[in-house]
């Protein structure tokens, strides 16, 4: 059933209430103009600052405006004076339903006993949810979804149509490049999508589906708005990922899942995936990688922003990023470090009242039950931490354990930073640099290499191989430190999780979950 099937069937119920929950009223004014040439009825709109006047009036137009019916008490008088058929669109009505408008709350519950005997149906449009006690009963709540493909794409369509008729700039926009940019606006307002389209236009001076940038760029805004989630530019892709395979692989097999295609494949949107490993072993890098693989925004959660000290605004701070969130769907959500943010949980009712238990049920039932196409990638350092209600299947897709790069993986991942800081991976004796670095991560070997540089310069040479060397017998990695705790590591994912490097047969799968 459609948004709008929904609405005319509670109309012609005769629900006397409804009330809308988003920021696109044109969207609403047009479902409701259509619902009501339907069922011959008259819709009339109301803002605090025109009063009621017949839908689509234009603003500069004073002809049937009514100053008085501004006040809230007023505009609802009419609608019980209203003798035919109508709709009543209230605009941002929510600051009136406040406590402490008593008058304005009374005389709303009285006229909704009204309506349920009348053909006239009142509809509150607002961003917010506002619902005093008194009124609980009397008003239904309806969530606006946010445009389709199928919307999306008469917008950009007309706009099309519009620029091939004037001929101003070329429009360059084939199928796929058609369907590269809807699938980028998703999640967007139409308002939104207009003026992302429009800003293609002017500073491309053409219209394609390469412009899919743009698009992520205006959700950046949306990002910075809430308050509550980051956005980061991604600029590494695999690429910049030494190794892996395994999870590459998995990661590639994936990119079109957010397709139409995809669904009528009968392929739901992948859910997410856990890295586990230790420190330095690129699983934050690999939550970027991602974003720019599939072309999607990149959003940081972090659990520190979530908690507040009013009591109920930290589960209340979770539920608006996860809005956000979805408001923008498809987005990957990066949840970084997931272990210590809910390590506490299973004690946070002698800590801290059970706020970080209320918070980490409230991400685990989203997880579980969500619709939106947000891909989550959390990552995990020590696994001794995680909840375990966390690792049950259904919330994530796969477990991946990333384990310290093998030698081959280590060439790799010199080549990417020897090439990075503009030198040329032949001119250096890699073999030795592998040999010299086991149970080096990809970080301890960044690090030395930078550490090199810095040797270089101070003695004005040119980096060779017998720096980095040098730089790596100074290093004590952290699998040396820690080797006990990495160890347990291994242990613990051996069966449990798969291995991001090496793929394993059915067999050793097998054999490793043998006790």
């Amino acid at each position: 059933m459609s948004f709008s099937d929904e609405v005319e069937i509670l109309i012609r119920a005769r629900y006397p209430i409804l009330y809308i929950i988003t920021s696109e009223e044109l969207r609403v004014e047009k479902i409701l103009r259509q619902i009501a040439a339907g069922r011959q009825k008259k819709v009339f709109e109301w803002t605090c600052s025109s009063g009621v006047v017949a839908a689509g009036t234009p603003f500069q137009s004073q002809k049937g405006r009514n100053p008085a019916t501004r006040e809230p008490l007023a505009a609802l008088d009419l609608v019980v004076e209203q003798v035919e058929p109508a709709l009543f669109l209230f605009k941002d009505f929510h600051p009136f339903l406040a406590r402490g408008n008593f008058a304005i709350i009374r005389r709303l519950k009285d006229i909704a006993l009204h309506l349920k005997n009348s053909r006239k149906t009142i509809v509150l449009v607002s961003p917010v949810l506002e619902i005093p006690p008194e009124l609980d009963k009397e008003i239904t709540v309806l969530n606006f979804p946010q445009p389709g493909k199928d919307e999306l794409g008469e917008l950009l369509d007309k706009a099309a149509a519009e620029l091939r008729e004037s001929g101003e700039v070329p429009v360059e926009l084939d199928e796929p490049g058609r369907d590269r940019l809807l699938q980028a606006a998703l999640g967007l307002t139409l308002g939104e999508a207009e003026n992302v389209f429009a800003k293609i236009i002017v500073k491309n001076q053409r219209l394609s589906g390469d412009a899919v940038g743009e698009v992520i760029a205006e959700k950046q805004q949306i990002i910075r708005k809430s308050g509550l989630l980051e956005y980061y530019e991604a600029e590494e892709d695999f690429d910049h990922v030494g190794g892996l395979d395994v999870l590459k692989d998995w990661i590639n097999k994936r990119a079109a899942a957010f397709t139409d295609e995809a669904r009528a494949f009968g392929l739901p949107a992948p859910r997410g995936v856990l890295l586990l490993g230790a420190q330095g072993c690129g699983k934050s890098l690999c939550a970027k990688a991602v974003s720019r693989r599939w072309q999607l925004p990149l959003l940081r959660f972090d659990m520190g922003r979530m908690f507040s000290s009013l009591v109920g605004s930290s589960e209340e701070n979770i539920r608006r990023a996860i809005a956000v969130a979805e408001s923008i769907a498809p987005v990957v959500l990066w949840v970084d470090e997931i272990d210590k943010a809910f390590s506490g949980s299973q004690s946070s009712g002698f800590t801290d009242g059970g706020t970080t238990a209320r918070v980490f049920g409230t991400f685990l039932t989203w997880l579980s039950e969500k619709r939106a196409p947000v891909f989550v990638v959390a990552t995990a350092n020590d696994v001794s931490q995680l909840p375990p209600e966390l690792l049950r299947k259904g919330r994530l897709d796969e477990i991946f354990y990333v384990d310290l790069p093998r030698p081959p993986e280590r060439a790799d991942i010199f080549r990417i930073h020897l090439a990075k800081r503009h030198r040329h991976p032949g001119n250096f004796d890699l073999p030795a640099l592998v040999a010299a670095s086991p149970e080096f991560s990809g970080a301890e070997i960044e690090a030395a290499i930078i550490s090199a540089l810095y040797d270089a310069f101070y003695a004005q040479q040119e980096l060779t191989t017998a720096h980095v060397l040098e730089a790596l017998h100074q290093t004590v990695p952290l699998a040396r430190t820690l080797a006990e705790k990495i160890s347990e590591q291994r242990a613990w994912a051996a069966g449990r999780a798969r291995n991001a490097s090496i793929a394993s047969s059915v067999r050793d799968l097998a054999e490793a979950r043998v006790p």
